[in-house]
């Protein structure tokens, strides 16, 4: 078993290396498609021809079958979980274990889910990637999980990335927002650039299971300095009602973190530029996990220099390339 010093040095080099490492981990899935181009894993399923609106993908939520098997990390002495030794050694700013959607099965367009917790993805997904920082021999933990686009093999805690475009329909030209994850602030993607708004598919009520209002909450929330919403009205709520007469949202598919096994389902929300200013004037320069970058130009060296130059977490660089391969229809007005 590790000492907590020797625990806290992986820890520190995982985070410190977070992107190269995701960059390495790839390698270990030869047989596994990836999107765009980019490190990011994914199964053909989940992967449409082109952008499709997020109103035509169908949810349902069923009872959570048991969580897979999976080995337990060595972990220093006292520690029963991967995530209770963040929690005591390493925790960041924002880290509780919220209820979430479990993902069990994705076909067509059809999506079901079951009850999960923050906290089952950070044992499994977390774990894997100490254990690939730490260079532990034949990776068992890796090993157990097997294909890593699977549900069936570790519990699926899905976050809803969204790129979202300003886009001036008299001009033509578009401009998206990046947000910097501060790793004093965040447990997972540290140190690396993502698309804005990003957050864990879970409902602000038992009652509350929608892509859309989950979506809504993190606009509010990343873009706008918002505290967290809980029990939102959204028929009553003046920006809920504003941005889903506003935006128009695509899904463009889902994938997989080679290193975390973080799964993302990628959207894009184009919001025309005199409707996304009168919603997002007050767009703030920071947000409780990190620096938001404002107004960068959606042109081919932008999107090359995020998808392939900067630590982008695989997601967002997956997002990046697939929006840009999808412009025309995308920006259509």
């Amino acid at each position: 078993m590790p000492t907590s010093a020797e625990w806290l040095e992986v820890r520190a080099h995982l985070l410190e290396h977070r992107h190269a490492l995701a960059l390495a981990a790839a390698s270990e899935y030869p047989d596994v498609p990836r999107v765009a181009g980019t490190p990011l894993l994914t199964s053909p399923d989940w992967m449409p021809a082109g952008p499709i609106p997020l109103a035509d993908l169908s949810l349902e939520l069923k009872a959570s079958a048991a969580l897979p098997d999976v080995p337990v990390p060595a972990l220093p002495d006292g520690f029963g979980s991967y995530s209770e030794t963040m929690a005591v050694l390493a925790a960041p700013a924002v880290f509780q274990n919220r209820g979430t959607y479990r993902l069990l099965g994705f076909t067509g367009r059809h999506l079901t889910f079951g009850l999960g917790s923050y906290f089952d993805g950070i044992n499994v997904g977390e774990a894997c990637a100490h254990e690939y920082a730490a260079q532990v021999g034949g990776l068992p933990l890796r090993s157990a999980v097997g294909d890593p686009c699977d549900p069936r093999r570790r519990p699926v805690n899905v976050a809803i990335s969204t790129l979202t475009l300003r886009h001036d329909e008299v001009s033509g030209e578009a401009t998206f927002f990046l947000h910097w994850r501060d790793p004093k602030r965040v447990g997972h993607a540290g140190g690396m650039f993502q698309v804005l708004p990003v957050g864990v598919f879970q409902g602000s009520s038992e009652a509350d299971f929608s892509l859309w209002h989950c979506m809504i909450r993190e606009f509010a929330e990343e873009m706008l300095g918002a505290e967290e919403i809980h029990d939102a009205d959204y028929a009553a709520w003046p920006f809920a009602r504003r941005l889903t007469e506003a935006a128009r949202v695509f899904y463009l598919g889902m994938g997989v973190d080679p290193l975390t096994f973080a799964t993302d389902m990628l959207t894009v929300a184009v919001i025309e530029a005199s409707r996304f200013d009168e919603l997002f004037g007050d767009l703030v320069s920071h947000n409780e996990e990190g620096q938001v970058l404002r107004g960068l130009p959606f042109t081919a060296s932008n999107v090359e220099r995020f998808v392939h130059h900067e630590p982008t977490q695989a997601a967002g660089a997956a997002l990046l390339s697939l929006a840009w391969q999808h412009r025309a229809e995308l920006l259509k007005a």
